[in-house]
């Protein structure tokens, strides 16, 4: 059985509401703090490369720290390596949950693709 690890902020709904998802379809993720224990940049780029998202679908753009930081205007005048440090240095800066198995992704939660990826 594949093993599935969902990135996640435990008080966020949206990430409740995606684990309730995923335990209806039967999927058992082992659970990480995103913002006790955000994913490393190698692990985000790993995390990008297998999406095929571009790499911007990885921010939390309607978070607080997105928003003190002016990261709306600094971002597009970012390297990919330079984004990608930044999310590991702040889990708070990352869409979530995160979900993935190795082979399969989701960034952040809607249920019609939850059904499709993890059921």
């Amino acid at each position: 059985m594949t093993t599935v690890t969902a990135y996640i902020y435990p008080k966020c709904s949206t990430c409740r509401d995606a684990m309730r998802s995923l335990e209806a379809k039967g999927v058992r993720p082992e659970k990480i703090d995103l913002f006790e224990t955000p994913p490393s940049k190698e692990q985000l780029r790993s995390f990008w490369e297998l999406s095929g998202l571009p790499l911007k679908k990885f921010l939390n753009t309607s978070g607080e720290v997105y928003k003190e930081m002016n990261l709306k205007d600094r971002i597009p005048r970012m390297s990919e390596d330079d984004i990608l440090e930044l999310l590991a240095s702040n889990g708070r800066l990352i869409k979530r949950p995160i979900v993935v198995d190795g082979k399969r992704i989701t960034v952040g939660f809607k249920e019609e693709q939850y059904k499709e990826i993890w059921s």
